[in-house]
């Protein structure tokens, strides 16, 4: 048995706001699970968490990019010079938006 048991038309509000049409089997499948996972976060809301500092990641941060270092290049004219189209300088490319 469920402590936070969802009713079928909470089951269906759901359902409404993700735009699901369910049947009435995967709204009694929906209702037990999404009841259980609702049981599980009441439960982890007992634990004490006071003594833990909040964070984003529980792993070390560090960076797998190599550092940035100034280096000779190709001169602009060499970059563009099989460019399908150029103007002012840089590539131009067909709008992606309207």
């Amino acid at each position: 048995m469920h402590v936070m048991a969802l009713s079928t038309e909470e089951v269906e509000h759901i359902a409404a706001l993700a735009r699901l049409r369910l049947t009435p089997d995967e709204k009694a499948q929906f209702r037990e699970q999404l009841s259980a996972i609702l049981d599980y976060m009441t439960m982890l809301r007992r634990l004490d968490t006071a003594a833990i500092e909040p964070t984003a990641s529980v792993l070390p941060l560090r960076t797998v990019l190599r550092p940035d270092v100034v280096r000779p290049s190709l001169a602009p004219e060499e970059l563009l010079a099989n460019a399908a189209a150029v103007e002012a300088h840089m590539f131009r490319v067909p709008p992606v938006l309207d």
